[in-house]
């Protein structure tokens, strides 16, 4: 993606380059830009911002291991991703999940996964 964004997500943190890290090889993101305050990813499809919790808020944030599922969320997004089976077994490498349950799509197939933070998204591999 070159030049700035027209669409894209953020995610906030409460551990920056960690979370940066996990989306960066689940997904096969590159890093565009960081600082202290975010880091920036992007593939051919969308920008992802990952951006640090301030501490004052960070530090009343309590992550579990394995994360607690966050799954109230109002919004989650979706990222193709080569390979479901690999998609997974880095996700695990990395304290996050690519959960079992799988179905299908025109044209793809989709699995809901799991940051190490906790949040909810999709892989989505296309279909032969």
């Amino acid at each position: 993606m070159a030049g700035p964004a027209s669409a894209g997500v953020f995610i906030y943190a409460k551990y920056l380059r960690p979370l940066a890290t996990f989306y960066q090889r689940v997904l096969g993101m590159e890093e565009r830009h960081a600082s202290p305050e975010h880091i920036v990813l992007s593939s051919s499809h969308l920008q992802l911002v990952v951006h640090a919790i301030p501490e004052a808020i960070a530090a009343g944030i309590h992550l579990s291991v394995p994360p607690a599922r966050r799954e109230d969320a109002a919004i989650k997004f979706f990222h193709g991703v080569p390979s479901i089976q690999d998609a997974r077994a880095t996700a695990a490498s990395l304290g996050g999940e690519v959960f079992a349950e799988q179905w299908s799509g025109p044209g793809f197939t989709v699995c809901n996964a799991m940051d190490p933070e906790g949040n909810v998204f999709q892989v989505r591999e296309s279909a032969p």
